[in-house]
């Protein structure tokens, strides 16, 4: 803010007055600033009194140039000219939201668009959970894996929710999509490398999602959307590609009818899909299962 002049802590006095000198002797007036371009002054000092303690004075002043100076009666502060318009705003706003700024209209449908994206992937993790939980499939640690990939979609759903939300937008919850698929079992594949492949393909189509909306934030000179998108989403989905890959590559070696035989008949720790099953329960841990 602009500040037009200073408040008054001490009478303003001639500096020709004889009383004015005497009181520059008696306080110790170390030295003084003004601004002679200008109609408005500012005066400063430092006063030590009696006690030895040190005050500091600043004093409004009119005149300069070699005229007479008067003292002003008060303080006038202006906002700069620059928020004149964000103040004109602020003041008119009721029903938007106040922490509105710089924040376009194609960011905000974006950010609600890739809401649905997170909340439909979780829905499809959340079927697979559903299917290996079954008595008749029994894959606990399909099952514990799909349901923490839910979870996670469902959190970065939310993660967005709440920076939509930070910045004055509005969350606009579209519908979910009925899975298509409720039956994870394939003739060739198995259910356990079908459904991996499957969670890989996922991956990779949120992460492209997420590569659309930061190109979005991007074109809209939007610095702070592309860094929150950056630090919170891009690392980690490509960490989980490539830790799905993995499972995928592991699970094609195993193979389908090697991997359900061995499970059957001997539950062979080494080399079946129940191991990497127990593996998936215990967090990935293979020494664990």
């Amino acid at each position: 803010m602009l500040l037009r002049a200073a408040a008054i802590v001490s009478p303003a006095i001639d500096a020709s007055s004889p009383w004015k000198q005497q009181q520059q002797q008696h306080y110790g007036l170390k030295k003084g600033i003004s601004t002679d371009k200008c109609s408005v002054g500012v005066a400063a000092g430092y006063m030590k009194s009696k006690r030895g303690v040190g005050k500091h004075c600043v004093r409004a002043a009119v005149g300069g140039q070699g005229q007479p100076t008067a003292a002003l009666t008060g303080v006038i502060f202006e906002p700069f000219l620059e928020v004149q318009n964000e103040l004109t705003q602020v003041s008119l706003s009721f029903s938007e939201s106040l922490a509105r700024q710089k924040f376009s209209e194609s960011c905000e449908v974006a950010l609600n668009e890739q809401i649905n994206v997170e909340y439909n992937v979780s829905y499809i993790y959340h079927a697979l959970f559903a299917y290996f939980d079954r008595d008749n499939v029994a894959l606990p640690g399909f099952a514990k894996y799909f349901k923490d990939a839910s979870d996670e979609e469902r959190g970065h759903a939310e993660k967005l929710m709440k920076y939509q939300n930070i910045r004055g937008g509005k969350v606009k919850l579209q519908s979910i999509l009925l899975p298509t698929l409720m039956e994870f079992d394939n003739a060739q594949k198995g259910e356990a490398l079908y459904s991996m492949e499957l969670a890989l393909s996922l991956e990779k189509l949120t992460n492209q999602k997420l590569l659309n909306l930061h190109a979005v934030a991007q074109e809209a000179n939007d610095g702070q959307m592309t860094d929150f998108i950056e630090g919170n989403f891009l690392t980690e989905q490509v960490e989980a590609i490539k830790k799905v890959s993995e499972y995928v590559s592991q699970l094609r070696r195993i193979g389908r009818g090697h991997g359900m035989m061995m499970l059957y008949v001997h539950f062979d720790k080494h080399s079946t899909v129940w191991h990497f099953d127990q593996m998936l329960l215990n967090g990935g841990d293979v020494a664990a299962a």
